[in-house]
């Protein structure tokens, strides 16, 4: 059965619309205000040309294609924010949960906040971070000792990280560690071939460091960029069901370190793909 993926509206620039900025482009098309349209521009779903543009002053030319998501309409509800954050472990003085995507880690409206609420202890903390698109395994601490001895144990690189990625083009090596330097800073990635096709490929990576966007920039120094990735990726898309993606493809899938106040006890937890995820294997011939 063939699936609708393509969340995006097609428009094609007429002479008449030739010279008009992106931003006030979309703002007629979808009869929306200029401020609702830079919104658009501004989660960097837009593209013109199958190119990523994000510049609300960007000037079309007669023939372009524009392609961006339908906003919602405004008498739409919006999507709610989860009520309720899965807990993958949970002992006395930690709880490792999973993470979904569009959320900060910590924050106004993040996973800690709607953290703290859910288990009744404001103390709740988290030990590091996700980037707001990426899902899985992230590690809270139940006081301030906790998170800080828990600091400690990542700063010996004592705490096993593995994420799962969907990257553009075959990866054609079964394995290989990269260990190149960010900001100035030492960087390790181990990574291994899963599953892959001409045009996308199923990663599976540790990280020895956690560097800021360790995985996401390494990868694309190989010139293998997660997809969906609009900060590292490709800014031109050849194969239009990137443009589908609402995210990019990366998943912290688990995570296993020494309890930090009960040395006789580990930590380990594993979070399953996320349907957007499986979708994604899908639409590249990867689905299983």
């Amino acid at each position: 059965m063939k699936q609708n993926t393509s969340p995006l509206q097609l428009f094609l620039v007429a002479r008449s619309e030739a010279g008009q900025t992106l931003q006030a482009f979309l703002s007629r098309k979808y009869a929306i205000s200029l401020r609702e349209a830079k919104a658009l521009l501004d989660a960097r779903r837009v593209w013109v040309n199958r190119r990523l543009v994000w510049m609300a002053r960007h000037p079309l030319k007669a023939g372009d294609a524009v392609e961006a998501p339908r906003p919602a309409s405004k008498g739409a509800a919006k999507p709610e924010a989860p009520r309720k954050i899965r807990v993958l472990v949970e002992n006395d003085n930690y709880l490792v949960v999973d993470k979904p995507a569009k959320m900060l880690s910590v924050g106004r409206n993040s996973v800690e906040e709607l953290l703290r609420e859910q288990t009744g202890n404001p103390a709740v903390c988290a030990v590091h971070r996700l980037d707001r698109d990426t899902t899985g395994c992230l590690l809270f601490a139940k006081s301030e000792a906790a998170r800080e001895a828990a600091v400690m144990v990542y700063k010996t690189h004592k705490v096993s990280k593995f994420y799962q990625a969907v990257v553009a083009g075959y990866y054609d090596r079964k394995s290989s560690t990269l260990t190149a330097e960010l900001d100035g800073e030492r960087a390790i990635s181990h990574i291994t071939r899963i599953l892959a096709t001409k045009d996308a490929s199923f990663l599976k990576i540790r990280i020895e460091t956690g560097r800021t966007h360790q995985i996401r920039r390494h990868l694309s120094m190989l010139h293998f960029p997660v997809l969906g990735d609009s900060e590292y990726g490709m800014k031109k898309a050849r194969d239009p069901r990137m443009l589908t993606l609402p995210r990019h493809m990366l998943h912290a899938c688990s995570l296993e370190l020494q309890d930090p106040l009960n040395p006789h006890e580990e930590i380990r937890a594993h979070s399953p793909l996320p349907a957007d995820f499986r979708r994604c294997l899908q639409l590249f011939g990867m689905g299983r």
